[in-house]
């Protein structure tokens, strides 16, 4: 996370017109690959898989995913999937699948997976996600869907500046907790016996058993949460050195603060700015999805335009927005001089 600053635009207002500071988190998305189409037809227990189409090429993270043990075990997963693309069976497998699915399906998903080598994540493994295919008929879906089988689809292909979106993660986790903690219940008086963080009575006698809704102790955190209605401040690439730069902000600096976020590093790839904060730790992935429910208020519509933003050290109180500027005022040191 880091801030920046703005100018509120928001009529009525004792803030409107005036620069206010908001905290931001900074989610790096590098592109996902599209390594397949599944095709899904209604029946009277709901959606269920007609076929699914694989691409000829499928990466090593993804292939990673079907083996406890990649250096032990015998690579034969989709083997077979690759000679379905042969010169002389493509017209018999592929183009028969992608048929069936125009003529039966009635849901159309595409199944992508990230790219762990790209982001300072200690994980080799991908995870492999199916993203629904909305808009047109299923003709068009399947096309679509076809034309980016092995293709890279990036997060500016799916969201765009000052848009609401939703943020799904898994939140903190706390381990085990009491009941003042985990719900709040009051303590008991000071010359309690056994104990004063309880709750004293949890039941009555009969029904002889303890009720859902009474304060139990138990897990805390590592939960899965969704939070609505997240507004993206920025969408930019991290290799950039004027990706935080504004204009009002002259000042040639890249969006990684001095020495790196605490506990991930530096932002290489892809990255969304998004206003507050989302579930979860760093290096937890998250999904970003277009918001469930539409919304028109004066937040949502707002054009967000930013005038700074801070790149000082998250380690300590920092002091200096680049190394050029750290530099000229400390003066030259023995590890500058070395370079």
């Amino acid at each position: 996370m880091t801030h920046v600053v703005r100018d509120l635009v928001r009529p009525g207002s004792k803030l409107h017109n005036k620069e206010v500071v908001e905290a931001v988190t900074l989610v790096e998305a590098p592109p996902i690959v599209c390594v397949g189409i599944v095709g899904y037809v209604e029946t009277p227990q709901g959606i269920k898989v007609l076929t699914t189409v694989w691409a000829q090429h499928l990466g090593v993270a993804f292939l990673r995913r079907f083996y406890k043990s990649w250096t032990h075990e015998r690579h034969k997963h989709f083997t077979a999937t690759a000679l379905k693309w042969a010169d002389d069976s493509k017209e018999k497998c592929i183009d028969r699948e992608i048929a069936r699915m125009k003529k039966y399906c009635t849901v159309i998903r595409l199944i992508c997976h990230t790219q762990p080598t790209l982001v300072p994540v200690q994980r080799k493994k991908a995870v492999v996600k199916e993203i629904q295919v909305n808009g047109g008929t299923i003709e068009e879906k399947v096309d679509f869907a076809y034309g980016k089988l092995e293709k890279k689809i990036t997060v500016k292909d799916v969201f765009e500046e000052n848009e609401m979106i939703d943020v799904i993660g898994v939140t903190k986790g706390k381990g085990m907790e009491g009941t003042v903690t985990r719900w709040g219940v009051t303590r008991l008086p000071r010359k309690t016996h056994k104990g004063l963080r309880k709750v004293a009575c949890i039941g009555a006698w009969h029904p002889a058993n303890v009720q859902f809704s009474v304060a139990r102790a138990g897990q805390r955190g590592y939960h899965h949460r969704t939070m609505i209605g997240k507004k993206i401040f920025k969408i930019g690439n991290g290799s950039d050195p004027k990706s935080a730069t504004t204009s009002f902000d002259l000042t040639e600096k890249p969006i990684t603060p001095m020495g790196g976020f605490s506990n991930y590093g530096d932002i290489r790839e892809d990255f969304i700015m998004l206003k507050g904060s989302i579930p979860g730790p760093s290096r937890r992935i998250v999904t970003l999805r277009k918001p469930v429910f539409a919304r028109r208020s004066r937040r949502a519509t707002e054009q967000v335009e930013l005038k700074f933003i801070d790149t000082a050290s998250k380690v300590g109180r920092g002091r200096f927005q680049t190394t050029l500027e750290k530099r000229r005022v400390m003066g030259p040191t023995k590890k500058w001089a070395a370079h």
